[in-house]
């Protein structure tokens, strides 16, 4: 095969439409798994993967009873249009600064559901931001912590909002909010008609109990060490599902149970002493590609939650 491709330099629109074919097909693991993504046939997809392998003198992927594979210079080709994709991006996120109207996309991503109070607050915010700048796409989801650091890190994400349990290297932290956490039971469990006094640490120590999930501060872990740890849940809603099961207790802020607590189905245990503070942080990368957005959210959400 002749290795002179025949790719202009630079590269045309046809030949980046090419490349997104390719990189999807990649990504999804072959041809029949990228129909749905592309919006396009099988064979329509094979035969753009021709034309550019024709364009590039190159043979990219293996395909056949084997499955779908890359060859040497596929993946070499892959890397390299990853890179580019990037560079494209980072193009335009550069023209997006310079702009005096911040447009694109603003990405706030919470780790667990909200409750009423913070909903409301979050509704602030969201029509602070639309009011400062209405060109911007607002995405406002729900990820697991881990993923929400990697996003923050890899700048895919601009703020996150989650409990202040540890500190990674790269990331800002900034306090926004704390709220009582209380040992509880649900109208099911033995304990719920069994007077706080009577409960003794043993006893405590007997029944099955849900731990966070997460590390939590020297407070949070003391109060855990008195319980027996049969059970894990991160999220708020999950483990109030557990609770309520009867099967367990667990630690709850107040907000997230106000509505069984009215309706007698679920109690707090020793709210004296068995509580420790959930607090919840503003989390930012220290260097952030797009810091005009972050510091616009930064003002806003201490707008919202400290207005003093």
């Amino acid at each position: 095969m002749n290795k002179t491709s025949i790719i202009p330099k630079p590269l045309a629109e046809y030949d980046l439409r090419l490349l997104r074919i390719f990189v999807s097909v990649v990504d999804h693991g072959g041809f029949s798994a990228a129909e749905s993504a592309l919006g396009i046939t099988r064979s329509t997809i094979s035969i753009h993967m021709s034309n550019l392998e024709e364009r590039m003198k190159l043979k990219l992927c293996l395909r056949g009873r084997g499955g779908f594979s890359l060859t040497e210079d596929g993946q070499t080709i892959y890397r390299a249009v990853i890179n580019l994709f990037e560079s494209l991006n980072d193009f335009s996120l550069l023209v997006g600064t310079l702009s005096k109207e911040l447009n694109g996309e603003l990405v706030i991503l919470c780790d667990d559901q909200l409750n009423r109070s913070r909903q409301n607050k979050l509704a602030e915010v969201v029509q602070l931001i639309h009011k400062n700048s209405p060109n911007l796409h607002l995405v406002l989801d729900g990820e697991p912590i881990s993923n929400i650091e990697k996003s923050l890190l890899k700048d895919k994400a601009h703020i996150g909002l989650f409990p202040d349990y540890q500190h990674i290297e790269g990331l800002h932290y900034q306090h926004l909010m704390s709220e009582a956490v209380y040992l509880c039971c649900a109208k099911k469990h033995p304990f719920f008609n069994k007077v706080d006094t009577l409960i003794s640490p043993a006893e405590l120590a007997s029944v099955p109990a849900i731990h966070p999930g997460i590390d939590i501060d020297s407070l949070g872990i003391e109060q855990l060490k008195k319980l027996n740890l049969a059970a894990k849940s991160y999220q708020f809603d999950t483990r109030k599902a557990m609770i309520l099961s009867g099967c367990y207790i667990g630690f709850m802020p107040q907000s997230y149970i106000q509505h069984e607590l009215n309706h007698g189905e679920i109690r707090i245990i020793q709210p004296s002493q068995l509580t420790y503070p959930f607090n919840l942080s503003l989390v930012a990368k220290k260097s952030p590609r797009e810091a005009n957005k972050v510091k616009l959210l930064t003002d806003i959400f201490n707008r919202v939650f400290d207005p003093q």
